[in-house]
């Protein structure tokens, strides 16, 4: 499947559209106590749509991710209350944005190119590990995001769910720059995620609430793991 201008543009204008979305449902407040989470969502998808346009090498990885999201709470989604019409145009979406930019030829102008490869001495194998981890962390970022800002019943809870949230972050940003302390951090959000999903469900017990964080934190330790092995050898070697 070819015509890779017209994917990219495809599945850009299901990020704006997203963006757009979250971001008049938070402007209307119609649910206030999750505003906060609704401009952070909208952020996500305005930050896979900016970079997808930039053309920056790590955009289609990201938006894969952001994709899969999608796709992931549709399902769940589905799972508890049922095939809703607005479910299946969320899963739907999401999987043709995805789907328009999976593929090699759709590398070509993203992860493709030569320049990010040569500045970071980047060979085929190390290319796809980290395309795998920015994926995954794509998927996460949105349920971490939605589960540091919606309404918590005590502000230690708060406090740390927006501890894995900055991590989470601040990770995804060290990551496509390459950086140990970006992985370490992608690794300390998923296991601080997790950790508190266990909290909640030693408080209040295993509700399908626990579901969408606990594969938040699963998948950044996922995005972080492949870089593990490398880093353990580099210290030794030290």
């Amino acid at each position: 499947m070819k015509f890779v201008g017209e994917r990219r543009a495809l599945a850009a204008v299901i990020m704006a559209f997203y963006f757009l979305f979250y971001g008049v449902i938070a402007y209307s407040q119609l649910v206030p106590e999750f505003t906060k989470a609704f401009v952070a969502i909208a952020g996500v998808y305005g930050l896979a749509f900016f970079a997808l346009v930039a053309g920056y090498f790590w955009a289609r990885w990201y938006a894969v991710g952001v994709g899969l999201y999608g796709v992931i709470t549709a399902a769940v989604g589905i799972w508890q209350v049922g095939a809703e019409p607005v479910l299946l145009f969320i899963g739907g979406t999401h999987l043709a944005a995805t789907v328009f930019l999976w593929g090699h030829a759709m590398s070509e102008p993203y992860d493709g190119q030569a320049a990010w490869r040569e500045k970071f001495h980047m060979d085929e194998s190390a290319v796809q590990r980290l395309g795998r981890s920015v994926i995954r962390a794509g998927v996460s970022l949105p349920f971490i995001l939605l589960y540091a800002f919606a309404p918590k019943p005590d502000g230690a809870s708060m406090i740390v769910s927006l501890a894995a949230l900055v991590l989470a972050a601040a990770g995804l940003r060290g990551l496509v720059q390459l950086r140990t302390w970006g992985v370490l951090a992608l690794g300390a959000a998923g296991a601080l995620t997790l950790s508190m999903v266990g909290a909640d469900v030693v408080t209040h017990g295993l509700g399908a609430l626990a579901l969408r964080p606990a594969i938040a934190g699963s998948m950044m330790l996922a995005a972080a793991a492949p870089f593990a092995a490398p880093i353990v050898r580099y210290f030794a070697a030290a």
